[in-house]
């Protein structure tokens, strides 16, 4: 059985134990243009389940769902459900249009042009139209809102604070890159954070990976092709840079997936890997004097994860696209590089100098070339910045911005207090503390507990100001 076949199955079986209630709300396709696309509605999935909530008077707690399956972020975020026990709300788990099964146009979802409808304004307007109908639905006007969300999950709960103050009381934004994204920061920060994750382990590892990424550039130097393919078990033999550059980038975003769920406890989210990976890959770089084969078995760590493949295809099993950090596979890594070619802006780079990694760089110029390429657009840079404030969020209010000090999109995320709540949390990674599992170190724990009070209080403000209103 597959890596994907084995990950469904369980996926499958988790669903069937779950709280959740699979539903599909009739959405607008266009909230902007009332010509286009003759008015028409699509049906966008969500989850719902009020096993905790007092009915008509308890919270409701909407998680702005990310670039992904809604079940995937559902199943991960068992601090949402542990709240909601705690505070008797109703949640909701909305999917992001142009993800999982909430395709505009079915299979015609990413041709030209009807992919153009995939933007953040559109997905922020989804949420705001389907809390303020289902809140009718369930007579539930009075209930307050507070939206959830992790990595682009999270900035988008932390726009829909700022742009629907009117319909959400205050957001929950778990490792939300929402400076780095909107093109604020340096370009080398995020391999560098992922460096430092394997470094902090052992400073033997990083020249370990440094070394072995050395070997291999020496190989593709010398066009020594098959000993390529025989080192890392690859199922054709490289035949130019070009795939050289390809491997380099699967192996690349091997440590990045690993250095992102860091967990101390294995997980199947995002793939399926073992408890506190950073620490098993670099045991796997330093178990022996072959760097090479230690470079493919730390590989295998995320891509044979059940040792049943027999080799790797350098061009399935990853696919270069508009974010560095990865796209992922299938129809979800379609929509992901479309945003990262219009609104999320992505150019991070590699330079085996503040890094471990190739230099591989990825600027502006070549997002420009990449994108209208592949999807016939000129990226906006600066376009979140100008639409959902930047770094100038001084006036904002009733958010938390949550970040662990392992994640590497940490230090793209907003760090200081201002008129919101920032915490950092210490032996966190990618975002730990929606998980799950009964969080093993206090930190987490103390994080979900200010986090509980804070919205607490959100919910209780609200219901004061609702009925002064009134």
């Amino acid at each position: 059985m597959s890596e994907l076949a084995l990950w469904s199955q369980l996926l499958a079986m988790t669903k069937y134990e779950s709280p959740f209630t699979e539903k599909y709300f009739t959405q607008t396709m266009d909230h902007f243009n009332f010509n286009s696309v003759g008015n028409g509605s699509y049906s966008q999935r969500y989850l719902i389940t009020d096993k905790y909530w007092e009915k008509g008077y308890g919270p409701i707690f909407f998680y702005t769902g990310n670039e992904g399956d809604i079940w995937d972020f559902a199943l991960n975020s068992g601090f949402i459900m542990e709240l909601a026990a705690q505070q008797r709300a109703l949640v909701i788990f909305a999917e992001h249009r142009y993800y999982g099964k909430s395709l505009p146009f079915g299979k015609e979802s990413f041709n030209i042009p009807f992919v153009g409808l995939l933007t953040v304004e559109q997905a922020l307007a989804d949420y705001a139209v389907m809390i303020t109908e289902l809140k009718q639905q369930l007579a539930a006007t009075a209930c307050p809102v507070i939206v959830f969300g992790g990595s682009y999950g999270g900035m988008l709960s932390v726009y829909m604070r700022l742009k629907y103050p009117n319909i959400v009381a205050g957001a929950l934004a778990a490792s939300a890159p929402i400076l780095s994204t909107a093109g604020l920061g340096d370009s080398r920060q995020f391999f560098r954070d992922v460096t430092s994750d394997f470094e902090s382990y052992a400073p033997e590892c990083r020249d370990a990976v440094r070394g072995a990424f050395q070997q291999l550039k020496q190989l593709g130097e010398q066009q020594e092709y098959s000993r390529i393919q025989s080192e890392f078990a690859l199922c054709k033999t490289p035949s130019s840079p070009k795939d050289v550059h390809q491997l380099n980038g699967l192996l690349r975003n091997a440590f990045t997936i690993m250095a992102m769920l860091d967990y101390p406890y294995s997980t199947h989210f995002m793939g399926s890997l073992p408890a506190n990976p950073v620490k098993v890959a670099c045991d796997t770089m330093l178990s022996g004097p072959d760097l090479l084969a230690n470079l493919k078995n730390t590989a295998g760590i995320v891509y044979n994860s059940s040792g049943l493949l027999p080799c790797f295809d350098l061009y399935s099993l990853y696919l270069e696209c508009a974010d560095p950090t990865g796209c992922g596979l299938g129809f979800n890594s379609m929509a992901w590089d479309y945003q990262a070619c219009t609104e999320i802006e992505l150019c991070y780079e590699s330079n085996n100098v503040t890094d471990m990694f190739p230099p591989m760089a990825f600027t502006e110029k070549d997002r420009e070339l990449y994108c209208a390429k592949r999807w016939a657009v000129i990226p906006r840079p600066g376009w979140l910045k100008i639409q959902y404030w930047g770094n100038a969020l001084s006036t904002a209010s009733n958010i938390i911005f949550s970040n662990g000090d392992l994640d590497p999109w940490a230090n793209g995320g907003v760090r200081k207090s201002l008129t919101f709540w920032s915490l950092k949390v210490p032996f966190s990674s990618h975002p730990i503390h929606f998980s799950p599992n009964s969080p093993s170190h206090m930190s987490v724990i103390n994080a979900r507990k200010i986090e509980a009070d804070l919205i607490a209080q959100w919910v209780k403000m609200e219901r004061t100001r609702s009925q002064q209103s009134l």
